[in-house]
């Protein structure tokens, strides 16, 4: 036993002198300019870009590698001739088991703080789309001398070696239109490794995305090499995980700053397709998504925010387009059913479609939120479509559907004057003409049965033909159009009072209507002879 225990220890020590023989031995071993030559020859039929670097040297501790100093990769020069890759230093690590035996092996490839640059042009072609050349399939290069050791190694696939590594890389994003720069994002913090095979890449890899500080995370992620097609026609697959605090920042980009939309994001997709066309598919829910604006028609506070606690969609992603279906939601008692479409090819555009909506509490919208000047309160249950683009809601808004809103209060100051506006002028008609309107009629419009009818927006204009308020003491048809930006107002109004009606046209905008009411609609059952000099006055005062 005592004579295994020293055959063992003589083992071991000589190992280690063997290892630190080749170590101290390794700077001589490396024949470096022919190295250099061999890394960016290799390095550039890989990719298909020329391959640059200022120098290199060999590194013992704490692992034998060799080292490449401010290397870059060189842009497409359709896109201009900033380099795609820079860093200041990356390294080539070798193998330990053929250095001990004299020969030179390229082991894995790491990529400290490199800084790369992904362009997609007006015209939807990508910079990384000529990376690796045609995609034709190469002969495999001859095993080549490495050193002046006598060591090997063995052409492209020795430069690339075993895997890839990214650490702490920086990708910027850019699409541009015919204008300039559309959009900029930054993948930071991105670590990244590629493993595998001549017929599948293995990756795995973990980024944030700036601004918006969105965590990404790729595992069990794969690439297939296909011969003949090129690295955008490639099979991809992966599970996707995303996260983030707060989404404040990244809409922002996408969206325009106002109105100001946040919360928190989590979601698990399951990535597929290829690399230059990827689908994504998986459940994603929001937390606390909030939207927040300055109102100036709002008392103080001015700035308001409106929460929605949860937001969950079924989600996928295919050619620019996010689809949510289903998509829900709620506030207060009330929920909110549909299938979201947004597209970001050319500006960010959101379509609800099959939107259905369920005692949603109107007050916490139109009162709280909006401020608005004909807000109502009580349950809304609305069915339709709708759609938008962020950067310009009022002028964009189109849809179309069907609602039901109520028991509830007119309770919008604009609203209470208009309703007051007409009931007074009818008032004042009907005593005129000697008219038996009841003045109860008058005293408490606000109250309602249900307010309900169909309607149609287009850009920002909405039409309705059937919109019916209904009270205990009254009944409003209304039809019409209203412009939400400008809120100016084209309303044909006929109030219903159980002893007659009072018909009305409302022009103007909503800050300042202008109220007509339609004397003929007064007049019926009444003694003309009674009321003619009644008439006259009053149309003088109308005018």
């Amino acid at each position: 036993m005592r004579q295994l225990w020293k055959w063992a220890l003589g083992l071991s020590v000589a190992i280690i002198v063997l290892v630190i023989a080749a170590l101290i031995a390794l700077p001589a071993v490396v024949d470096t300019p022919r190295v250099q030559a061999l890394i960016a020859n290799g390095a550039s039929q890989a990719l298909g870009r020329p391959v640059t670097f200022a120098s290199v040297s060999v590194k013992v501790l704490p692992r034998p590698a060799v080292q490449l100093h401010q290397m870059q990769v060189a842009e497409d020069p359709t896109f201009g001739t900033v380099p795609f890759l820079k860093l200041d230093t990356g390294e080539v690590r070798l193998r330990l088991q053929p250095l001990l035996k004299g020969h030179l092996e390229f082991g894995t490839v790491v990529l400290t703080k490199p800084t790369i640059t992904v362009i997609q042009d007006a015209a939807g072609r990508w910079n990384i789309a000529t990376l690796g050349g045609s995609g034709e399939p190469k002969a495999a290069a001859p095993r080549q001398r490495a050193g002046g050791g006598g060591g090997s190694a063995t052409g492209a696939g020795a430069i690339l070696g075993s895997s890839v590594k990214i650490q702490d890389g920086v990708v910027t994003y850019m699409a541009r239109s015919a204008g300039g720069v559309a959009s900029n994002y930054r993948l930071e913090h991105v670590d990244l490794t590629l493993t595998g095979s001549p017929s599948l890449l293995a990756i795995k890899a973990d980024a944030r995305v700036k601004p918006g500080d969105l965590s990404l995370s790729l595992a069990d992620g794969s690439v297939a090499i296909s011969p003949g097609k090129t690295l955008l026609e490639l099979p991809v697959r992966g599970q996707l995980t995303i996260e983030a605090k707060d989404i404040k920042d990244l809409v922002a980009t996408a969206a325009g700053p106002s109105p100001v939309i946040g919360g928190g994001i989590k979601g698990k997709l399951a990535l597929a397709g290829a690399v230059g066309s990827p689908r994504a598919s998986g459940d994603v829910e929001l937390s606390n998504l909030s939207v927040t604006e300055v109102n100036a028609q709002c008392p103080e506070p001015k700035r308001r925010t409106l929460t929605l606690p949860s937001v969950k969609l079924n989600a996928s992603w295919e050619d620019g387009t996010l689809l949510g279906k289903p998509l829900t939601t709620g506030l207060g008692n009330g929920t909110v059913t549909g299938t979201l479409v947004a597209s970001v090819e050319h500006g960010v555009h959101v379509e609800l479609r099959d939107l259905a909506v369920k005692a949603l509490p109107l007050e916490k919208i139109l009162v709280d939120f909006l401020c608005q000047g004909y807000a109502v309160s009580g349950p809304l249950d609305l069915t339709g479509t709708t759609s938008l683009s962020p950067r310009d809601i009022w002028n964009t808004l189109s849809g179309s559907g069907q609602l039901r809103i109520g028991p509830g209060k007119v309770v919008g100051s604009r609203a209470l004057e208009l309703i007051g506006g007409v009931t007074r002028v009818g008032s004042a008609v009907s005593r005129l003409l000697s008219a038996d309107v009841p003045q109860s009629l008058f005293s408490a419009p606000l109250d309602f049965d249900s307010i309900a009818g169909s309607y149609r927006i287009t850009s920002g204009v909405v039409t309705t033909r059937d919109l019916v308020y209904t009270s205990r003491l009254m009944k409003v048809a209304v039809a019409g159009q209203y412009t939400l930006a400008s809120g100016r107002m084209n309303l044909d109004m006929v109030v219903n009072h159980g002893r007659g009606e009072i018909q009305a046209k409302v022009t103007g905008t909503a800050a300042s209507p202008s109220i007509q009411v339609v004397p003929a609609s007064v007049l019926k059952n009444i003694d003309p002879g009674k009321v003619e000099s009644g008439l006259k006055d009053l149309l003088k005062r109308f005018r």
